[in-house]
């Protein structure tokens, strides 16, 4: 594939190559991000421990190493290279993932999937700044909402591959087959993906100098109101999203009798729904956008609102062929938040501050929803076993709960809104 360039930008043909790449790149990631969750139900059983313990592996311990290291890790890809980053990031999650198959213990399991969050911390950021520099602003959210497929692509491939594997073999075996096709990956991006001029989206000469410091590129974010409550808005919705994609397996095993084989294959193919929810996201708010720049806003705002009701259904319906139906429409709608919300971070800033930017963003997110939705969801379960007689029912009344932060965040969303347009001319104004 050539890469050559003309007039300072990538060709056509080798931006769309780059971009393919990244996705698959972004597919790895969340394969290997996301295959626990279809895993919760044979390792709890296997190294005998609680859903709490479960949560806390599944989100404070991977959040924390994630969001936490992904601030230093996007400073050094503002400041030097971005495909350098990326490439030892996507080397290390890809073996660590690996390593977790050979866990004798929970601790041991711990660490493991430690190492795969301080890999995965250094994957988005530089490439949402990649991404920026390869497509103008009127495109991005078409761009950044193509590479966030990745996530259900990615989540698709974790649940089926992790569920199949682990009925014909073992939840370690599951590990070790998703982890290392990874480590050939890296090797690929470094030798085939090269680095955009910074700016040359909006055709701007990018004059040499220091990236602006972390304290002083949070400084600035938090100042506009449009991002603070996008990002709250935003990782309010991560909080259900991770809790509900973390437990949803185990919740269908425990309430309604399924296999691994039979909710890997099932989530499989709402995976689809997922995938057109993302690209729908970010085209039509793209389309919607050309009219008035808030639909980039208003479109998470309302979809999250409609979902709700769907949602509560399928937590709660007797019949799990019903409920996985209906679990399609909470699939589409809850994933138009991605591409606007990525977009619009990339929008506000300046074009040394990109990566960083998506780091911070990524931050309250992860830490927001990874971090404590599944812990969120484990606990409450586990407390309302304790203290009801719901039984295995307490899991499908917790991930009921958990939709009251959907709420907010639509909420929230529609608040960011109305002071959009203002912060996006103050940050027009910096370059």
């Amino acid at each position: 594939m050539s890469n050559t360039q003309t007039g300072g930008a990538f060709s056509p043909a080798y931006r769309a190559y780059a971009l393919g790449l990244l996705v698959v790149v972004y597919v790895f990631n969340f394969i290997d991000r996301s295959i626990l969750g279809i895993l919760v139900e044979p390792i709890r059983a296997d190294l005998g421990v609680s859903d709490t313990l479960m949560g806390f592996l599944g989100g404070f311990a991977f959040a924390l190493f994630y969001t936490v290291l992904g601030i230093p890790i996007a400073r050094a890809a503002d400041k030097g290279s971005r495909l350098n980053v990326l490439t030892i990031c996507l080397a290390l999650w890809s073996a660590a993932t690996a390593v977790c198959g050979l866990a004798a213990n929970f601790v041991q399991l711990l660490f493991a999937r430690i190492a795969v969050a301080v890999g995965e911390a250094g994957g988005s950021p530089p490439s949402h700044s990649m991404i920026s520099d390869m497509f103008p602003p009127e495109n991005r959210a078409t761009a950044l909402a193509i590479y966030a497929l990745g996530i259900p692509i990615g989540t698709m491939i974790g649940n089926l591959g992790g569920g199949w594997i682990n009925d014909a073999f073992d939840w370690r075996t599951a590990f070790m087959v998703v982890g290392l096709p990874g480590v050939a990956l890296a090797i690929l991006v470094r030798l085939t993906l090269r680095e955009p001029p910074r700016g040359v989206s909006e055709g701007i000469q990018m004059a040499t100098g220091e990236a602006p410091a972390v304290a002083e590129v949070f400084k600035y974010l938090w100042s506009l109101k449009s991002f603070k409550l996008m990002a709250l808005g935003g990782g309010f919705h991560a909080f259900v999203g991770y809790g509900v994609g973390y437990w949803i397996p185990a919740m269908f095993n425990r309430s309604h009798g399924l296999s691994s084989t039979e909710m890997g294959t099932a989530l499989f193919y709402l995976g689809f729904a997922s995938i057109a929810g993302t690209f729908l996201g970010g085209y039509m708010g793209d389309r919607l956008a050309r009219r008035d720049k808030r639909w980039y806003l208003w479109l998470p705002g309302i979809t999250t609102l409609i979902s709700l009701p769907f949602s509560a259904f399928v937590y709660l319906h007797g019949s799990p062929t019903v409920a996985l139906i209906v679990l399609a429409v909470p699939y589409v709608l809850g994933a138009y938040y991605l591409a606007p919300t990525f977009s619009m971070t990339q929008s506000m800033v300046g074009l040394r501050m990109r990566s960083l930017a998506a780091a911070i963003l990524l931050f309250i997110l992860n830490i927001i929803g990874m971090g404590l939705g599944p812990q969120f969801t484990g606990i409450l379960s586990d407390v309302l076993a304790a203290t009801t007689d719901l039984g295995v029912d307490s899991l499908r009344w917790a991930l009921v709960a958990s939709l009251v932060f959907n709420l907010a965040s639509a909420v929230l969303y529609l608040m960011a809104a109305r002071t959009l347009r203002g912060d996006l001319e103050r940050a027009a104004a910096m370059q």
